[in-house]
């Protein structure tokens, strides 16, 4: 599939830069889930040697208000040389398409680069988007692996503005805006297991469901004797007690008494030893069949 330059997408549309359409439609916020982080720190990994960063599309929803949520991305094929860099604009198209199909309430919303390096080139990618987008602004965000520079990894978002009295797609400014990373709370087990394997752990597969319950119940542990000591300290007025706290604990306390009044905790737990003694009697059937195999055999 053909590669098109940047600048020459810009004229094909026939129609001003992206990044001039509506600019009071500019978002406020960006909020990142991690199935998108995850595909870009992916398609990351996978780039060729020859690639000093990779580039995609962002897609996620748009509130009036302009905060704007980040759910999905894909990769987008592209190259860059001295002279010029080029953007495969009908795979994006046809990426989109399908993804469209799956997630329809999901749009464009910008596009993501590895690395922290803005240029020219940049400004090109920004105004193509920009026009995918219109008439809002596009979004891009930057991921930096911490391979450069030696920075640290992050996560920045920013929008482009016009420069000069007759700007042109290659000359902007990229203006910074509040970026934060958020998942729902079924998520919180799978990004704890991976945040513990990238930490030092020499298991390449993953615990079993006894070992994940031991983990979550020693952090559980853990966070009831920090809160038990700070209610202590506050009895005692060594501290002075947060109404909003003190609020937000009888919330939380007062909600987990009826879950384990309905007796969910008993019944989640039940399912897992069960679970877990299914699979140890199946392995065990396994082995057992190994061996009359063998026996019959010698």
């Amino acid at each position: 599939m053909p590669l098109a330059h940047a600048s020459s997408a810009v004229h094909a549309q026939n129609a001003t830069p992206g990044f001039l359409a509506n600019p009071g439609r500019a978002p406020t916020s960006v909020t990142v889930h991690p199935v998108a982080l995850f595909t870009i720190l992916d398609h990351y990994l996978r780039r060729t040697d020859a690639q000093e960063r990779v580039i995609g599309t962002l897609l996620g929803t748009r509130a009036d208000t302009g905060e704007i949520e980040v759910k999905s991305a894909f990769a987008v094929l592209h190259s860059e040389t001295a002279e010029q860099v080029a953007v495969d604009m009908e795979y994006h198209h046809a990426m989109y398409e399908l993804h469209h199909k799956v997630n329809p309430k999901e749009v464009i919303v910008g596009w993501y680069s590895t690395g922290s390096n803005l240029n020219t080139y940049s400004a090109l990618i920004q105004n193509f988007y920009s026009q995918e987008t219109a008439p809002h602004q596009a979004v891009h965000l930057a991921l930096n692996t911490g391979a450069e520079g030696g920075e640290g990894a992050g996560v920045k978002a920013y929008i482009s503005s016009p420069v000069g009295v007759s700007p042109k797609p290659e000359n902007c400014v990229f203006t910074p805006i509040p970026c934060e990373l958020t998942f729902k709370e079924a998520e919180r087990s799978g990004l704890d297991l991976l945040t513990s394997v990238a930490q030092g752990s020499t298991d390449p597969y993953p615990a079993a469901d006894l070992d994940i319950l031991e983990r979550a119940l020693d952090t559980v542990s853990n966070m009831l004797d920090r809160v038990l000591s700070y209610v202590r300290s506050v009895l005692a007025g060594e501290v002075k007690g947060d109404a909003a706290v003190g609020r937000y604990l009888m919330n939380t306390f007062g909600a987990s008494t009826e879950d384990l009044d309905k007796g969910s905790f008993n019944a989640s737990l039940q399912d897992t030893l069960m679970v877990s003694y299914l699979a140890n009697l199946v392995r065990s059937q396994a082995q057992v069949s190994s061996r009359l195999a063998l026996t019959r055999a010698s």
